[in-house]
Parts: structure tokens; C-alpha cells; sequence
């Protein structure tokens, strides 16, 4: 049996895919499913100002 070595896995590592706060970009799509909310119109429009009012901020109330 041929063993694989680990960094030559294709797949992101747990590490690799976590992101903490507002250190990428950012939709109002992702501000309200990190509020742990469902996506409606209305939601999506107050994120929008949320996003406007405090930036990054405004994510990293949600994310650790």
C-alpha cells in the first residue's frame, strides 16, 4: 500500500480554510448567515448599511 504524503493533498487543510473576523472581503450575503440568520431582501439591505456604516467591523461582531 502506497502512503500519500499530507502536503501533497489537493484539499485545503482544515487551518487553511478557517478565516477569523474581517481579514477578507465580505458580502452582505456572509454578514447575515454569520448572524445566523436566513438571507431575505430585508435582512440583506440593513447588512448593506451595516457594511457602509462600520466596515469590517461589522462581520467581526459575529466571527472570532
Amino acid at each position: 500500500m502506497e502512503e500519500t504524503n499530507p502536503e501533497e493533498k489537493s484539499v485545503p487543510s482544515a487551518r487553511e480554510r478557517l478565516f477569523t473576523g474581517g481579514e477578507r472581503p465580505f458580502d452582505p450575503e456572509d454578514l447575515v448567515m454569520a448572524s445566523g440568520h436566513d438571507i431575505t431582501p430585508e435582512r440583506l439591505e440593513r447588512a448593506k448599511r451595516l457594511i457602509e456604516e462600520k466596515g469590517a467591523a461589522a462581520i467581526e461582531r459575529y466571527l472570532p
